[in-house]
Formats: C-alpha cells, structure tokens, sequence
C-alpha cells in the first residue's frame, strides 16, 4: 500500500464497499455524535466522511484530531444508509470506518477557519494566505485559473502561435508606469529593470522573422492598487504577428478569448458579434473607454436642447467653448425618488448634482416633471424625450461642462443607474473593441502637445497623417473591453524610423532622446523590419470575470495588500549591511 494514500478523497464510490483504503488530507471538520466521531476529511480533489467509534482501534487517537490537522488514516469502506447519503458530494453513497491513524502535521489554534463562510479582514486572509488559499472557493479559483491557462495555450498552438520566452532582466524602458529596478552588482551605480511588458522584446522577434509569437508573460509595474488592478505584476497572454492589419489581430484573438469564455463561463451567454466603437463614441456614448455593454443606455448630446433655455445654468454653461451638455436616459426610472436618488450620487461624486426630467401621467395626458422641465418649458422637454426615446414612466439625468471635466462621472452613473433599474444583463459577457485611439493631446496650460495613447502604434494615413493637425491623427491602437473592464489592449506598431522619429518630434522629443530611450528597437527597424501588430490580454482579469469576482486579489495565489506589501513574507523588507556594500548602495534616511 502506498505511503499515503491509496484514493484521493473524491474518488470513493459505493463500487469500493469493502475495500482496505488509505486516505490522507486535513480535517476539515469534526463531529462528536455521542461516541461516535464523524470526520470531513479534505484533500484537493474532494471530501470523504470517514467515521470512528469505540470499536475502532484507534478510537482515542482519533478524538485528540482537530481543524486542519493534517492526517493520514486506513479504513474500510462502508456504504451508507438510504437515509444518509448526502447528494452534494461524489463520495455521499459511502464513509470509511477509521483502521489506524497517523498524524502527518498538528496545526495551531487558527487565525482563520477553512469550513464555512466567515468573513476576515483582508490583512488577515493575506498574512495567513496559506490558510485562506485551503477555502473552497479560492481552490477553485486557483484550478480555474490554471485550467484557463491551459486553454489559451491549446488554443493559441492551434493557431500556429509558438511560445518564446523573454527576458526577465532588462533595461528601463516607460511603458507608462513606474519600473522596478534591479541594481548591478557588476556595475556599481547601473540600475536593470523588470520589464512592464515584454513589448520591445516581442517587436524585435518579429524583425528577426519569427511570424506568430505568443508568451504567457509576467509583467512588472510599481503602480497604485485598483480592485482589478494588482500593484506589483501579473500576467498577460502576449502576442505578435507579422505582416498584418489591425482587422487580423482581431480575427485571431478573437476565436481564443471566445472559446476560453465559453468553456469556463459556467454557461452565461458569451457574445459573439464584436461591435467595433471608435474611442470618442465610446467616451460620448458611454463615458468609458471600457464600456459595458451589458447595459443597453447610450448617452446623447442634448445641447440644442437648453441653447438659450430657461435654465441658466445650462445656457451660460453653453456660451463657452468646448462644452456640451450631455444626457443619460433611464428607461424605468420616473419617479421622484430614484431621480433624487441620482442627484445624491452625482453630489458624492463631488458634482454640485445632476439635473434630471421625469415622465408621469397628468391630468391631459403625459407630463415632463422636475426642476429642468419646469425652467425650460413643455416644447424642449418634448423634443428630449422624443430624441431619447423615452416614454412615461422614464427619465433624464444631464450633465455640463468640458466633456473631460464630466465623462467619467457620467460613466459611473450610467453603470449604477442600469444596475439600480435592474436594464443591465447580468447573466452574460458582452465584448466590444474599441478602435481609433488619438495619438496626440494638447495640455490646456501650456498648450503643448503630447501623446494621449500608445506613441509606438503606427498612425492611420503613415507619415501624410502626421503633416496635418496632431490632435486629428488617429493610430491603429485597439483595446477590447468585457463587461466594463480592459481584457485587451494592443495596435500595429510603427515600424518605420522616418515615422517613428516624426511622431516623436511632434511630441517634443528629439531624435538623440528616442535613439537613447529606444535604441534597440530603432536600430532594429534599419534593417528591414516587417508590419507587424499584436495584442496582450490580462490573464488575472479574464480569471476575475469568470469567477464572478469584484477583486483581482481573489484570483491571484499570492496577492500583495493596498500598499504593494507581502504581509505572509514581509516584502519589502530593508535589505542586509553586506548587501549594500556588494552592490556600492547607500539607503538615506526618510524624514
């Protein structure tokens, strides 16, 4: 018989009545049943019922057990009474009458339970990870995530991608985040970093000719903690093609993520028809560049509307340029009290409120009420709803001012007013890409122009584009968005140095600079250097979607806390005396 186990406990049915077995796990829970000791023995796979009582041999043993002691035990399989079989488990029809016992591992008075659903603190579940990771629902997390993984591989394979490596080690290079660097002990006072992404590295393999390239990759970034965002890495399925358009990096990406979201979704619908959404539709529409379309409210620009208006507020508002005001309809959401509901929203937002028009039935039929319908009059509010859509029983929420200064907010109220009024599909995974991303910006201080986006995507009409106005230029820059969340964001890249260095010039970057910050890569592209574009894909958020999860946290094994700290291994930590020395670092004190 095997030291340890002869069955994991899942794989015990009523076929094996009789057998000699050998189980090992934790105890998941005891059960005293006067004289008569119940056990939940656990392992990864399952749990088994296995029983003791004054004519087992090692009856006394058995009752010093306690949670999540780590035990192997030798018995024989008994079927259980009609009366008893538990259903809900694959080992329900049978229970082992308890032989010998060995304890492999006592454990502590415990700083968390594994049965049950009791809720810590996240300082506590993190420090005690070990523990946490035993609970049911973060073994199935972590199998999920592993089985997704799995998936993408098979599936990129089978569209002839082949998987390379690259390096973890490298030089700074801003992706738009903070690095991480690593100093060399080689070469006192010279930092590496940890990559970002494996962007540059995944460029330079399609110059060396490398056609299809695909990388399950960590990724390294010092940033600020998001409930879908991790502060320290994570991983991405990452990938490159060769002589390609952007409409062939999504119909290949598309049947890997569609396959992974129906194989695991647990049988929501997984939308296959992939609306294509410019970047300003979509902050227009939906005041995200990550809408979710699970929810069928599209914002409109109203301004005609209160031009002149009754509504003063509006109608100065109007006199200036650049603004607009924009409405939010809510099929559903008449009545005063959802509308003041909204308005308290807007205030905690940091807004002074938000106007808002409601339908009702009156006395000579259907009429507008509300602060806004009253100042600007029957005719504008009938020419609202009718461009709204909206009917009795609906209603309006607006918002003013530069776009930039109110999209995000109106975004969020878009989000709550679809989930309060029950329009948003919770049952579903609704994908949209979002395409033609602006290159350029201009800073409303200092009127200088920057990059808004990606400075590496290729700019849609090449150098010709780049002659004209820099705020209309357009790049070959896509993400993808799910549910209301970023999956996927890529462009085909700017392969030319002519290109390259008249982008950056527009930005205020010399060529001297983009030679020394990117050298590699533009040293690289002097020498035949292909079209090529790519994408990359959180792996950690497509698991988070999956498993229904509002934190990233729940799907990563190993998480770090809000302030970017391993509390279960004490990182960061203030490294050794000898340490410093060997790498010429001095630490200065904080104040």
């Amino acid at each position: 018989m095997h030291a340890y186990r002869t069955h994991t406990c899942a794989a015990l049915t009523k076929s094996n009545e009789g057998d000699m077995v050998r189980l090992s796990g934790w105890v998941h829970r005891v059960r005293d049943h006067g004289g008569v000791l119940f056990i939940d023995l656990r392992d990864h796979y399952g749990v088994t019922q296995v029983i003791a009582d004054a004519d087992s041999p090692v009856f006394n043993q058995v009752e010093a057990v306690r949670s999540e002691w780590c035990i192997r035990i030798d018995g024989n399989v008994l079927a259980r009474d009609e009366s008893l079989i538990n259903p809900k488990l694959p080992t329900g029809e049978i229970e082992v009458f308890i032989r010998d016992i060995e304890v492999l591992g006592k454990a502590e008075e415990l700083p968390l339970l594994v049965f049950g659903d009791q809720e810590y603190p996240e300082e506590t579940r993190l420090k005690y990870r070990y523990l946490d990771l035993r609970r049911e629902k973060l073994q199935n997390n972590m199998k999920l995530r592993s089985d997704v993984v799995a998936s993408i591989r098979k599936r990129m394979w089978g569209q002839n991608f082949r998987e390379y490596q690259t390096p973890i080690i490298t030089a700074s290079s801003p992706e738009g985040a903070r690095d991480f660097l690593v100093p060399s002990r080689l070469h006192p006072g010279k930092f590496y970093a940890l990559p970002q992404a494996p962007q540059q590295f995944k460029q330079l393999i399609m110059v060396s000719g490398f056609d299809r390239y695909f990388q399950i990759a960590p990724c390294f970034r010092d940033e600020d903690p998001r409930a879908d965002r991790s502060p320290t890495d994570f991983y991405q399925l990452d990938m490159e093609m060769s002589f390609v358009t952007q409409q062939d990096v999504f119909d290949t990406i598309q049947p890997v993520l569609t396959g992974v979201f129906e194989e695991f979704g647990g049988g929501r619908k997984v939308d296959t028809d992939w609306p294509q959404i410019s970047y300003r539709d979509a902050a227009l529409w939906y005041g995200s560049d990550k809408p979710d379309l699970r929810n069928p409210i599209k914002m409109q620009v109203v301004s005609d509307h209160f031009r002149g208006s009754g509504f003063a507020i509006f109608a100065k508002l109007l006199e200036q340029d650049g603004t607009e005001i924009r409405a939010i309809p809510a099929p559903g959401g008449g009545s005063r009290k959802f509308c003041d509901r909204m308005n308290s929203f807007a205030q905690k937002e940091g807004l002074p409120g938000m106007g808002y028009i409601f339908w009702r039935d009156g006395a000579d039929g259907m009429e507008a009420a509300g602060p806004l319908a009253k100042n600007i009059g029957p005719e504008r509010t009938e020419a609202i709803r009718q461009d709204l859509g909206l009917s009795v029983g609906d209603a309006a929420f607006f918002l003013g001012g530069k776009p930039k200064a109110f999209e995000a907010v109106a975004g969020r109220a878009r989000n709550v007013i679809g989930d309060e009024l029950g329009l948003t599909e919770k049952d579903r995974f609704a994908f949209a890409w979002i395409v033609d991303f602006p290159i350029y910006e201009k800073d409303d201080e200092t009127g200088s122009i920057d990059f808004e986006h990606n400075p590496f995507s290729m700019p849609q009409g090449g150098m010709d584009a780049l002659e004209g106005d820099p705020l209309e230029v357009l790049g070959y820059q896509y993400d993808l968005a799910c549910n209301g969340y970023e999956l996927v964001s890529g462009a085909i890249r700017n392969h030319k140095p002519e290109i390259m260095f008249k982008a950056f010039e527009i930005a205020g970057y010399g060529a001297d600079e983009v030679r020394k910050r990117f050298g590699g890569m533009v040293n690289a592209f002097q020498y035949g250097a292909p079209p090529h574009g790519g994408c990359a894909a959180g792996i950690d958020r497509i698991v988070m979607l999956l498993a229904d999860e509002a934190n990233i946290r729940e799907v990563i094994m190993f998480p770090m806390n809000q302030r970017a700290e391993d509390l279960m291994m004490d990182a960061p930590s203030a490294p050794m005396a000898e340490q410093l020395m060997e790498l010429n670092l001095r630490v200065l004190p904080q104040d």
